[in-house]
């Protein structure tokens, strides 16, 4: 059972990133809102490079693979996030704002790691999962469309996040990641039933726009 969770959340998150590029570079846009993107990112760097060089494991080399995914997402919000930066603020703040959101990310998750050590990864995990969670909603709600969004996204993170949640919190009995475990569930479920509705409302548009114009 703890192999198969392992593997179920290992392939459920791959196809998050391999998707997240997909859609990135095919609708001009990045998949992964920028907290989520940057803690992400320096999670998996940064526990692929302590794993490797200290305890090397499978998990170790799956981080590293997660982390090489990252980087291209990465290069999608900084190829295409100008553009929707720039209808909120100054573009000239783009790279400024991104690179501190950066560094901030870089020391939340290295602080994790000296404070809690071991359970540092998990924890801090948990909590950007969580946060990911509400700002794949807010990024929805703000986009006013499914741009950059799918439900292969959307499904593959809440079974992703699942899984280990059953595996530590219900499993091994860990309080915190089970809490932080079933709120993760709660609002992956919440958008992908929203992100449901906006694309069926979408294709309903575009049918009625495409047989008003054949009657036409």
């Amino acid at each position: 059972m703890i192999v198969f969770l392992k593997l179920l959340s290992g392939i459920c998150w791959t196809i998050v990133y391999i998707e997240s590029i997909r859609i990135g570079f095919k609708q001009k846009t990045y998949a992964m809102p920028l907290f989520a993107l940057a803690l992400n990112i320096c999670w998996e760097g940064l526990y692929s490079y302590n794993g490797l060089t200290n305890n090397p494991t499978v998990q170790s080399w799956i981080n590293l693979v997660w982390f090489l995914l990252d980087i291209m997402i990465v290069f999608t919000y900084f190829k295409y996030g100008k553009k929707e930066f720039s209808e909120h603020a100054d573009v000239k703040y783009f790279i400024p704002w991104s690179i501190l959101v950066f560094v901030m990310s870089f020391v939340l998750q290295y602080s994790f790691l000296v404070e809690f050590d071991s359970l540092g990864g998990t924890y801090s995990a948990f909590i950007q999962n969580l946060l990911m969670s509400v700002l794949f909603i807010t990024m929805l709600v703000r986009r006013r469309s499914s741009k950059g969004q799918s439900l292969t996204i959307a499904i593959s993170k809440w079974i992703g996040t699942l899984a280990p949640t059953i595996l530590f919190g219900a499993i091994m009995g860990n309080q915190l990641v089970l809490v932080l475990g079933v709120f993760c569930s709660v609002f992956d479920i919440i958008y992908i039933f929203y992100l449901n509705s906006i694309r069926n409302l979408s294709f309903a548009a575009q049918s009625d726009k495409l047989e008003k114009t054949v009657n036409y």
